[in-house]
């Protein structure tokens, strides 16, 4: 019941100015997304390629309701391509895009999202660099992976992401797991009915390391989005009995989440990847992530209090 009381609040200009507000939303907001503009994140890049990161990044914005919103996004990815190109950091950092941002959710949505994000996917590549596709809410996964294929007849670098509590990911994985895929692992954040997906949390994690196991015996290139230390260390266990060499896969962390083991990780050899977000669009991130899993805003707290 706690979900539509919070997204119901995110489209609320009143409560976007209490919460904008409060101390704490600032201390959290600065903790995970650290900045409104790239000129803001570029310290933030630069820092993390001269430590040994990598970075994939996520231009913030919610709730597209125009073709012109979608055109602003697409634009908004060029702008920090171009940004990147400058620096020369264009092969350590890629983009993370939602296609619901590309206009997929508009009437002729799906052809609107892929002509929205091939140009940014070209811009990628030109600078040596690539696109994974977020996953959203189950309803949106068809398009998702058919726009994926599709990309990957020119661009066969782009990645995808795929959810563990989804009763349909491990058929999914054994589709994905071939020669030249990249594909995120996570375990899913939004609020999915009980007829598609796990609702408790062992049988998720259970079903992280089946579809895991699937992507590290793949001939594809896995990436482990995950805190948990117990999977990591699974992740590590996996592709050693697999026969992975340390760059044969890698690691997938959000910014400001456990930053010890970036740094742990990338010292040991592993390719290490933070999830940057950044917009000014923060408030409705934040509180649609709250409203697709209320229980984020425990994990979030729980984070501002152990800050390695």
């Amino acid at each position: 019941m706690l979900g539509p009381v919070i997204l119901a609040a995110s489209r609320s200009d009143k409560m976007r100015r209490l919460v904008s507000a409060a101390p704490v939303t600032k201390q959290v907001v600065d903790r995970f997304i650290p900045g409104e503009t790239v000129d803001a994140v570029v310290p933030i890049v630069q820092e993390a390629v001269a430590s040994g990161l990598e970075l994939t990044m996520d231009v913030v914005g919610e709730d597209i309701t125009t073709p012109e919103q979608a055109a602003a996004a697409r634009d908004a990815y060029l702008a920090l391509i171009d940004r990147l190109k400058v620096l020369g950091h264009g092969t350590k950092a890629e983009m993370s895009v939602k296609l619901s941002m590309f206009g997929q959710a508009l009437e002729n949505g799906h052809e609107l999202a892929l002509a929205n994000v091939r140009p940014v996917v070209e811009a990628a590549a030109a600078i040596g660099t690539t696109v994974t596709l977020d996953a959203e809410d189950h309803t949106t996964l068809d398009s998702m992976f058919a726009i994926h294929e599709e990309l990957r007849k020119d661009f066969p670098q782009t990645g995808c992401v795929i959810q563990s509590y989804l009763f349909r990911t491990e058929d999914d994985a054994r589709r994905l797991a071939a020669a030249g895929s990249r594909v995120r692992l996570v375990k899913g954040a939004y609020k999915e009915p009980a007829s598609v997906a796990y609702q408790d949390k062992a049988d998720i994690d259970k079903a992280y390391v089946r579809v895991l196991r699937i992507l590290m015996e793949g001939d594809g290139y896995p990436m482990v989005g995950s805190h948990d230390p117990r999977l990591v260390a699974i992740a590590q266990e996996l592709a050693h009995r697999a026969g992975r060499k340390l760059d044969d896969y890698e690691f997938q962390m959000l910014y400001g989440i456990r930053s010890d083991e970036h740094h742990r990780l990338a010292a040991e050899g592993h390719r290490m990847r933070v999830y940057t977000a950044y917009g000014t669009d923060w408030y409705g991130y934040f509180m649609r992530r709250l409203a697709e899993k209320p229980a984020n805003l425990l994990f979030f707290f729980r984070s501002m209090l152990t800050k390695g």
